[in-house]
């Protein structure tokens, strides 16, 4: 049976005591942070890790990101910390940026046996302090099962993983809804594993360097190995197959609705969801589908929050077929192509 406690924050200490008892016996904890949930377990056990990547049915070449609370734990997780990421961690920790680090003495398995190590301190009061009172690290992917969306609230983790974790830490929704950015610092310059809330843009600016971004990061496709969660596999899908459409130039929304209608003719008589922007939602109304706004392209920021919800609401709605408008690939437009590439059945040019 899993239990949910609600974060009572005047409370917090007294309630994740509980959860500090289930990680030191080797249990599972999903807790929330400034990203989506994460399901934790003791970084020092691998008895515990393991449980992780059976109750994800996550593939066992897929690395996870130790979470710390402080530089000390960071020197224990990594045997080398180059300058640039120390100025990485003095300008952006706490907060949703992971750095691929050389491995220190954190069990091989929760670097899917990798000679490096995914680490970040998040920026969120609760999950800092269940690894402060913990005083180890926690292991943690996002905590749902593999392949689906990523969950960004308490009510998403029920639907994937309850009955398989011992606990689950409810602090409402979390505050960028797409995970950390992940940055590898054992190449020069840095590599771009994985975009989330922080832009490459914003990147360069505070590290100083240049920033190398393959086709991967943009969610275009990976064989080698992985060296950080969200590069190697399919992530990110409904049940329902998504069908992207993307443009070059994404100033003449009426050419997108006009190839979003075109998709939606060619499915005739299948259960549809579009997915729109709220410049184009009008459009599509009176269609005869439901049509959910991900928000404005004058705020991305909303629409990556909202994204994994509104993929987890056309399941909801009972769609076999989800038609999602693509944004411009610039800023946190990257982090949203790369997720939306990754749940893609099926991309459409246009």
């Amino acid at each position: 049976m899993t239990r949910i406690i609600r974060v009572d924050h005047s409370r917090l200490d007294e309630q994740l005591r509980e959860a500090v008892e289930i990680l030191r016996r080797g249990g599972l904890v999903v807790f929330p942070t400034e990203t989506v949930y994460g399901l934790g377990a003791d970084a020092y056990i691998p008895q515990a890790v393991e449980k992780i990547f059976r109750v994800k049915g996550r593939p066992q070449d897929n690395p996870l990101i130790v979470h710390i609370s402080g530089m000390d734990m960071l020197h224990r997780v990594a045997s080398e910390v180059p300058k640039a990421a120390y100025r990485a961690a003095e300008k952006l920790w706490p907060g949703p940026f992971t750095m691929v680090l050389p491995r220190g003495d954190v069990p091989p398995i929760v670097s899917a046996g990798l000679d490096t190590v995914a680490v970040r301190m998040p920026g969120h009061r609760v999950a800092l302090r269940l690894i402060e009172l913990l005083a180890d690290p926690i292991a943690a992917p996002s905590a749902n099962r593999s392949g689906r969306p990523s969950p960004t609230s308490a009510q998403h983790v029920v639907e994937d993983l309850y009955g398989l974790v011992d606990l689950i830490l409810d602090d409402g929704e979390t505050l960028y809804g797409v995970e950390s950015t992940v940055v590898d610092f054992t190449t020069d310059p840095p590599t771009l594993l994985r975009p989330g809330p922080l832009t490459p843009e914003e990147l360069m600016e505070i590290l100083g360097t240049e920033l190398e971004i393959p086709e991967y990061a943009r969610g275009l496709g990976h064989t080698g190995v992985a060296r950080s969660p969200g590069v190697k596999y399919r992530h990110y899908s409904p049940r329902a197959e998504v069908v992207l459409i993307e443009m070059d130039d994404y100033k003449d929304l009426g050419r997108l609705v006009e190839r979003v209608m075109e998709e939606l003719n060619h499915l005739q008589g299948r259960s549809v969801v579009i997915l729109a922007t709220d410049e184009t939602r009008d459009r599509y109304m009176g269609l005869g589908v439901p049509v959910l706004s991900l928000g404005s392209r004058s705020d991305p920021y909303t629409i990556a929050k909202n994204l994994f919800a509104m993929l987890r609401e056309a399941d909801r709605l009972g769609a076999e077929f989800v038609l999602v408008e693509g944004v411009e690939e610039r800023g946190i437009g990257l982090t949203i192509m790369n997720r939306l590439r990754k749940a893609a059945s099926r991309r459409v040019s246009v």
